[in-house]
């Protein structure tokens, strides 16, 4: 898949889809973070009965049972060397560990080949994060009371991505898919900062030798996608060592696990290697044997980079599993005999509301806002100044990274119950004003935070390139390039569907050359809607894609050769300015009905999102009918 670079939002349909880099069409969200969200928001309804039953539990009069399970002591022991910790470090330095190795991966790859691979699209999300940091700190520090409490500035720096997500599918406009991908470029940048602060700022003494350790394990891990591993065991087993030698230097060893997710590429799935992945299962397919099989499924891992594999492996780990026993671990505050009443008249709790509630979204907003004033940016589209301020008041829940620096920092037993309290507060009011903040956005007309769904510009058998009656009832749109290999599969797909719904259904073409991943794709446009004035659009259409490796100026004219055409009627129609304003007309379309991608479908009117496959649509297709008839009726 190749993608785009953008200068505002992201959003994807799937992940067999090519995406322009050019200022008018921005790139859609990668299928692989439309998951890890699904996957993060998901997993909030567990984390809040974690954090419940911790509570429940550590005020209960089994208390003292939640207190000595978290201090039993667990061991590794291998030989002579031994490493023992009690329950609560294993959680707070070891499956935290792998909590940040999954953000690590994350962070790589939006870097690589998602969001921020391009300077553009992080400029804004970069100021509203640096806001959402600096802001916070500044509150904080100004209520906060002197000494330790004043050093443990780092509670309110990060977002729980997990609960901030949960709530904005809670209290969020009802659709919220670019919000949500500004969100998430937020809380990446916060989680780079928030980890770079554990290890500079609340690690203890450093020990040289192991930390030398940890620096040659890092180039290691980087050394072997550059010599061609593609198996996933070596990354994890480099990375496991990389820990031992964090832990054993001094670092918190949530350092260990984002520097080694940060250390793994990711890359998009090659043309080659999508093929090499089909002419395995085809061939799986027509003999069905063991080591047939076993190469076939060795293809479909190397067509996927070991970034996506793990990402895949261990997200419903670190969400469903992970985050939820780190807060059943250290949600658990006794608030009794007045330890409640201290919190709450404790400026230290109230630094910690204070920098989290109203610091994150001043913060957000502020950088957000200012950035895209200065035209330095701009926000993505859909997304108002309402729903950046609704967002950043979400971003004051710092749940996981505030808890866990809340343990770093204070010595104080009483100190981190206050500050403890003061996160769960904070939580709580976050969700609140994110909830009314949104409302007041709604009633200024700032409702849904999400691309347009709807088809721009009606079919217009007049004007459209239509393949089948001009009158079927069931209609597919595609917005599609020539030079795009995806799309070039598409084609058979809508074979399939011809075939299957015969007259009662039609196909639309509409182009959307990506010049600056595709070079040869407006030209073949135009060479197309050439071939349409003299009513050969659909035998240039098949011939381009079927030659998508020749599309230079001769190749288009050797092809209408073959189709007969007359050729001093082609050659000055392919570069009339009537041609390109056809094509241009198109892509504006594709802009307007929130088309961030090569290919993309419509389904009568509606944008369709997800696999494009024939199964897939088709049953689109007949449940767009079984409405537009039950519509009908109903009139």
């Amino acid at each position: 898949m190749v993608r785009r670079k953008k200068t505002g939002d992201s959003q994807s349909q799937t992940e067999s889809q090519s995406r322009s880099r050019t200022s008018e069409l921005a790139g859609q969200l990668a299928a692989p973070v439309r998951a890890f969200m699904a996957t993060e928001a998901g997993s909030a309804g567990l984390l809040l009965a974690a954090v419940a039953v911790a509570l429940i539990w550590a005020n209960s009069p089994w208390s003292e049972a939640y207190t000595s399970l978290w201090h039993t002591e667990a061991s590794i022991a291998v030989g002579d060397a031994r490493l023992s910790m009690d329950l609560s470090h294993w959680v707070n330095d070891g499956l935290m560990a792998l909590f940040f190795f999954v953000i690590g991966l994350e962070v790589r790859y939006e870097i690589s080949v998602g969001s921020l691979n391009d300077r553009r699209r992080i400029v804004i999300p970069g100021l509203a994060g640096l806001g959402g940091m600096l802001v916070p700190v500044l509150l904080y520090l100004a209520v906060a009371p002197g000494g330790e409490a004043a050093q443990a500035w780092g509670v309110v720096i990060g977002t729980d991505t997990a609960f901030m997500l949960g709530a904005l599918a809670v209290v969020g406009p009802r659709f919220v898919t670019q919000l949500r991908v500004f969100l998430l470029a937020i809380t990446v940048i916060d989680d780079i900062v928030a980890v770079t602060v554990i290890g500079l700022v609340y690690s203890g003494s450093i020990s040289v030798p192991e930390l030398i350790a940890a620096l040659v394990l890092g180039v290691i891990l980087s050394a072997l996608t550059r010599f061609g591993v593609w198996h996933a065991a070596p990354y994890v087993l480099v990375v496991l060592v990389l820990w031992f030698a964090v832990l054993y230097a001094g670092l918190h060893a949530s350092i260990a696990g984002m520097l080694g997710g940060l250390l793994i590429p990711s890359r998009n799935p090659s043309r080659e290697g999508v093929d090499q992945a089909t002419r395995l299962f085809r061939a799986f397919r027509q003999s069905p044997r063991a080591d047939v099989g076993k190469t076939a499924r060795k293809g479909l891992q190397k067509a996927v980079s070991v970034n996506e594999r793990l990402q895949t492996m261990l997200h419903p780990w670190s969400s469903y599993v992970i985050v939820p026993v780190f807060a059943l671990a250290n949600a658990g505050v006794d608030l009794r005999d007045g330890v409640l009443t201290n919190a709450l008249t404790s400026p230290l709790t109230w630094a910690v509301v204070v920098g989290l509630v109203a610091g994150k979204p001043l913060g957000i907003w502020g950088g957000a806002v200012l950035g895209a004033r200065a035209g330095l940016g701009k926000l993505p589209t859909g997304v108002g100044q309402g729903h950046v301020l609704g967002g950043g008041a979400l971003s004051g829940i710092g749940f996981t990274v505030s808890l866990l620096i809340v343990g770093l920092a204070f010595e104080d037993q009483v100190a981190r119950t206050e500050a403890t309290v003061g996160v769960l507060l904070a939580a709580l009011f976050a969700s609140l004003l994110g909830w009314l903040v949104f409302r007041l956005a709604a009633r200024r007309g700032q409702t849904d935070a999400d691309l347009p769904r709807y088809l721009d510009r009606p079919v217009d058998p007049e004007h459209d390139h239509i393949l089948g009656p001009v009158d079927a009832p069931l209609t597919l749109v595609e917005y599609g390039d020539f030079e795009c290999h995806f799309c070039a599969r598409a084609t058979g797909v809508t074979k399939e569907l011809r075939q299957r719904f015969g007259d009662r259904f039609r196909y639309v073409f509409r182009h959307l050359p990506l010049p600056d991943v595709h070079p040869h794709a407006e030209l073949a446009a135009r060479a197309a809607v050439a071939a349409a004035a003299q009513g050969r659009f659909w035998e240039m259409h098949d011939l381009l894609y079927e030659h998508q490796d020749a599309l230079e100026y001769e190749d288009t004219a050797g092809y209408a050769i073959d189709l007969g055409l007359d050729m001093e009627r082609f050659l000055h129609d392919i570069d009339a300015d009537r041609t390109a304003e056809r094509v241009r007309e198109d892509a504006a379309s594709a802009e307007a009905s929130g088309v961030r991608g090569a290919p993309t479908f419509f389904i009568g009117e509606r944008r369709h999102t997800g696999p494009y496959d024939a199964g897939t649509l088709a049953r689109e297709l007949e449940e767009y009918a079984a409405a537009q008839s039950g519509a009908h009726r109903a009139d």
